[in-house]
């Protein structure tokens, strides 16, 4: 499970106006929207350490987006950081690397932070208006920040992002085990133990026998 932090919670009725913004431009799109339906079962959380933000992006089956401030099951993918972090990320030469390399962290599976950001960076998305209409200037502009950070990049660098992810999730694939070769491993620790277990019994056995022998003679 995910772990997940405790964060001041975004009023949903606050984020309608960039949802319904969102919306109306994935209707603008088709395939846009067919992506998004795509990834329905899955929730992106998009967490903001300082200052202290939440939110949870998803879609429905038809491919409308989901915004809320509030998410109480399991989340499929938890991006974390601070807001510096995340404009770091915006204003990075290779936000790829910048992502994989810098102080944000991604948990859980990433083809939904990918998708996202794919379908986003299409449609280039004005997150800052509706955001500051109906969340105030500082929070709204502050959560304008966080978003352009994970989601306004280049078709280029979406596809990089997606072919170093890949690669270090074979890395790490590589470098981890799989549960058969640690359980077989198990195994053969558990076997030599008892095969050291047994060696010191007979050599415990071999030497009081020899004393035995000194004290006779």
């Amino acid at each position: 499970m995910i772990e997940e932090l405790r964060m001041p919670t975004l009023h949903t009725a606050g984020l309608v106006a960039a949802e319904s913004a969102v919306n109306a431009a994935l209707r603008l799109s088709p395939h846009s929207k067919q992506a998004l339906a795509a990834i329905s079962e899955r929730v992106l959380a998009v967490e903001c350490t300082a200052p202290a933000i939440a939110l949870y992006l998803a879609a429905d089956s038809s491919g409308d987006l989901l915004m809320r401030g509030v998410h109480e099951a399991e989340v499929t993918t938890r991006v974390r950081g601070t807001l510096e972090d995340f404009m770091a990320l915006a204003q990075a030469e290779d936000p790829a690397a910048e992502l994989i390399n810098g102080a944000i962290q991604v948990e859980g599976e990433t083809a939904t932070l990918l998708s996202m950001q794919k379908v986003f960076a299409e449609l280039d998305i004005d997150w800052e208006a509706p955001l500051v209409d109906g969340l105030g200037d500082v929070l709204g502009h502050q959560l304008a920040e966080l978003l352009r950070g994970l989601f306004s990049w280049s078709q280029q660098v979406s596809t990089s992002l997606r072919r170093q992810l890949n690669e270090f999730a074979h890395e790490e694939a590589r470098l981890a085990p799989p549960a058969i070769a640690l359980e077989e491993f198990y195994e053969d620790v558990a076997s030599l133990q008892d095969q050291c277990d047994r060696l010191e019994q007979r050599l415990v056995g071999a030497r009081r026998r020899a004393e035995k022998l000194l004290v006779e003679r």
